[in-house]
């Protein structure tokens, strides 16, 4: 199977005993685009991820989720929020799991795929620890070797959840910046994202959630606006938007 150019959702619904925590979320993902998912905590960011890669039991339509796991997995690679590892091998071990979806049972890594995978170490600035027993890393250094596993999987698109949290700030518009290139090189990615100022600078489209449900979708120039501030995040600020996109100042909680 060919991997497809567009992913979509339609109708997601996701109900936890009688909460409904997404409702009728449809979404649709283009090759190219470095989507930013955006909302307060508890808006349904996760939800709609994981609803719509399979990993959430819901009502709607997904044209990921349908596919047997195996295809899944050498369609679209999935950064967790949660960065737990449990299993007490070497950096470079771990990173080279993500190349698992597309070698035969018990095949050895290719040398071509091993020198690109060195090349993600390399990018990610992993090279002095990559030999290090991976249950040793702090929290940082976690994200980004599983990020560098998720890209070793060599997905055309990429879901990431929160990729940038615990990040230092170096590490946070570098790490952006790599999901943004990405896209432009032909990708489609969707990350959630809570540093509203990085979301507008490097994402191509934002999609706003609140309680549960897609409240809006376009541009970062369009979709970031005072009322939006106002009304989804509780926050007053004051928009502009000139040659570098759209910059967020002189912000303050509305209550």
């Amino acid at each position: 199977m060919s991997a497809p150019d567009t992913i979509t959702a339609e109708g997601l619904r996701v109900a936890r005993g009688s909460r409904v925590v997404l409702r009728d979320a449809s979404l649709t993902l283009q090759r190219g685009e470095c989507v930013g998912l955006i909302g307060p905590n508890g808006a349904g960011k996760t939800t709609l991820l994981r609803a719509l890669f399979g990993l959430e039991s819901a009502l709607g339509h997904s044209s990921l989720a349908c596919l047997p796991a195996h295809t899944r997995a050498r369609i679209a690679a999935y950064l967790p929020q949660g960065r737990v590892i449990t299993w007490p091998v070497p950096v470079r071990d771990l990173i080279a799991l993500g190349r698992l979806p597309h070698l035969d049972r018990g095949a050895a890594l290719p040398r071509e795929i091993a020198l690109k995978m060195q090349d993600t170490i390399d990018l990610l600035g992993l090279a002095d620890f990559a030999e290090r027993d991976a249950t040793s890393l702090s929290g940082g250094e976690t994200a980004r070797v599983l990020l560098a596993r998720a890209l070793v999987q060599d997905t055309p698109f990429i879901f990431a959840d929160e990729p940038a949290a615990g990040l230092d700030p170096a590490h946070q518009i570098s790490v952006m910046r790599l999901f943004h290139d990405l896209a432009m090189a032909g990708r489609g990615v969707v990350v959630t994202c809570h540093d509203l100022g990085l979301a507008a600078r490097f994402c191509t489209r934002l999609v706003v959630m609140h309680a549960g449900q897609i409240v809006a979708d376009g541009p970062p120039a369009t979709v970031l606006t005072e009322t939006c501030l106002a009304q989804v995040f509780g926050l007053r600020a004051q928009i502009q938007t000139g040659a570098q996109g759209v910059e967020i100042s002189q912000m303050d909680i509305t209550a």
